[in-house]
């Protein structure tokens, strides 16, 4: 049971890690579209790359999410990482339960 509490534990700590990196990608990303920056640094392309597939689909489910000429939808993917990081972790901590029996 010992073996399986690490796993879990290292599973937990890498999901959460890269749930929480891109937390600040998409935080850049608004940042530095703030401040309206030249399309052609690489910095901001791949800020954009890595941002723009999520945003976009959620513009698309969403429409509310644009209100006024402000875009809400960072705020929306921002909450649901922060969701899906809580979920996760609920359900791998779960898997005890099951072995135990």
């Amino acid at each position: 049971m010992g073996l399986l509490i690490t796993l879990i534990k290292a599973v937990d700590f890498v999901v959460s890690s890269l749930i929480n990196l891109y937390f600040f990608v998409v935080l850049g990303a608004c940042i530095v579209s703030w401040v309206n920056p030249d399309p052609y640094n690489p910095i901001v392309r791949v800020l954009r790359q890595l941002t723009e597939p999520a945003l976009w689909r959620i513009r698309k489910w969403m429409p509310f999410t644009f209100i006024g000429g402000l875009d809400l939808s960072p705020v929306v993917l921002l909450l649901g990482l922060q969701v899906l990081q809580m979920l996760i972790s609920g359900i791998l901590w779960q898997i005890p339960a099951l072995f135990a029996g």
